[in-house]
């Protein structure tokens, strides 16, 4: 069996989804969480309570101090502003020297954290490639999956102990990629449930019952999302593009202008996308 390191204790700063279910997922996994700092005193005890350890207080709190990781899961414009104001807390690089300080954006680099590292704590980011809804549902489904780390050293020896006692994937990010990284999650994640939506909206128009559309179009993601993962994309991919068939797509396109017009340049412009994948020739759109 794997021995974890002993760590001291954590603060986490920020009471939203990634936070309560990062704190439940390592408080569970061993790792004191000593205090859940928000603004909204209400917000940090209804962390607390979902996390079950630590003592709510608030972002100013010198208290922080104490803690020697601290895990910033606020919303990402908060960040900065929020860096700013705890390396003003302690006097000097004696306050912070020692200390990891992390944050769990996906698209900007550690060096958001810049005013603590000029104070003597050592920065860096750790975000998992995952969604969380709810508090609940990232309980179920940070453990095992793939995070993405940069920084200094010190705060990737803390994130990649984390990480592995998550039984989690860790994986370096060069910094000046994280934009793009962030990108490709936004590509596949809120953009897939909005697609799903759309297929929702189109079988109801069609005559399938809500309570069957819901279940059926999870079902099938689920196996197009394996049989990516197993065959990758280009096996993965099926439909009217692969085959060639244009008398299919010419009919989508006339059910499209007729019952959601809006959606015709969205399928227009997948429909490119997937002809260049599949390497096959654009039929003459109409």
């Amino acid at each position: 069996m794997r021995k974890h390191k002993p760590i001291r204790s954590v603060a986490i700063l920020g009471a939203g989804r990634i936070g309560q279910a990062m704190g439940r997922l390592l408080a569970q996994s061993s790792v004191p969480i000593a205090f859940i700092a928000a603004r909204n005193p209400a917000a940090a005890r209804r962390a607390v309570r979902f996390i079950g350890k630590g003592i709510p207080i608030g972002v100013a709190d010198p208290r922080l101090l104490s803690a020697s990781v601290i895990l910033i899961v606020t919303s990402d414009s908060a960040i900065a502003p929020v860096a700013r104001e705890l390396a003003k807390l302690g006097k000097g690089r004696e306050a912070w020297r020692g200390k990891v300080v992390l944050h769990t954006c996906g698209s900007l680099p550690s060096a958001v954290l810049r005013p603590l590292k000029l104070c003597g704590a050592a920065i860096g980011s750790i975000h998992p490639y995952q969604t969380v809804p709810s508090p609940k549902a990232g309980v179920r489904n940070l453990r095992g999956c793939f995070w993405a780390l940069e920084g200094d050293r010190q705060a990737l020896r803390v994130a990649r102990d984390w990480v592995r006692r998550l039984g989690g994937v860790p994986f370096s990010i060069r910094p000046e990629g994280k934009t793009l990284y962030h990108l490709s999650a936004f590509v596949v994640c809120p953009t897939l449930v909005t697609l799903m939506a759309q297929s929702k909206s189109l079988l109801q128009k069609a005559g399938v019952p809500s309570r069957i559309a819901r279940p059926m179009l999870g079902q099938f993601v689920v196996e197009t999302a394996r049989n990516f993962a197993d065959l990758g994309a280009r096996r993965a991919l099926t439909g009217p593009a692969v085959r060639g068939d244009w008398a299919t797509i010419r009919r989508h396109l006339t059910a499209l202008k007729r019952s959601a017009p809006e959606f015709v340049p969205v399928y227009q412009s997948l429909l490119q996308a997937m002809l260049r994948l599949a390497g096959a020739k654009p039929p003459k759109m109409t």
